[in-house]
């Protein structure tokens, strides 16, 4: 069973993601709260997976986000989202969001992300990846990726470019005939060695170095 907490300010979307989600098998929504309850609530309840407003009036969501990511159990957090352009986005992914959604995300595919988010995965709302991508590119030059992808292994740069292909880890050891305990040993010593929080910016360092363009598009001047 996926254990997951909504965190909205307005009650009516908590309602409604609850819902949805307490209506699939596999997913509990142990609790639905406004953004000033959502550490000492993930604290107590102990979600595997947190949805979580990225803007709410009593407390700010990247606020709540570092809160959650200093729990002795840090349960995996996607930013919720009603902007397709977010000047946060960056911001959270960096803190160690997993992700992020629009709210209006279509109800019947809701409990396949949440599932997604729980084996590792991460989700990405078409509506906002490039902006995502975009902004993240821009932070820093090529070559500071390409010296972080040059401490992989080439175990662990295959791995890497399935993360980047949003691939969970069950689905990478699928894919890689590897056990899933070894999968996520290889994710960790991807994100230490590129010292980053999360599979979205390990991803994202991905397509800054290249790793996703074909090799002809590589080597062009």
């Amino acid at each position: 069973m996926i254990r997951v907490m909504v965190v909205d300010d307005e009650a009516l979307i908590r309602t409604g993601f609850q819902h949805i989600l307490d209506a699939a098998d596999d997913i509990e929504v142990v609790a639905a709260v406004p953004g000033a309850e959502a550490v000492r609530t993930a604290e107590e309840s102990r979600p595997d997976v947190v949805l979580l407003d990225i803007r709410m009036p009593d407390v700010d969501g990247l606020t709540v986000l570092g809160g959650l990511r200093r729990l002795p159990h840090p349960p995996v957090v996607a930013m919720l989202t009603t902007f397709d352009m977010d000047e946060y986005v960056a911001t959270a992914l960096r803190a160690g969001a997993a992700g992020f959604l629009l709210k209006d995300t279509d109800p019947e595919g809701l409990p396949f992300l949440v599932r997604t988010l729980a084996d590792g995965g991460t989700v990405l709302s078409s509506k906002v990846t490039r902006t995502v991508v975009d902004g993240y590119l821009d932070a820093g030059p090529e070559e500071t990726a390409a010296r972080g992808i040059a401490r992989l292994s080439d175990r662990e740069r295959a791995v890497l470019v399935l993360i980047a292909e949003g691939l969970s880890n069950a689905d990478i050891a699928a894919r890689m005939h590897l056990g899933t305990g070894t999968v996520k040993d290889h994710v960790s010593a991807i994100l230490t060695k590129l010292e980053v929080a999360g599979r979205v910016q390990a991803a994202l360092l991905a397509e800054r170095a290249g790793l996703l363009r074909p090799p002809r598009d590589r080597e062009a001047p």
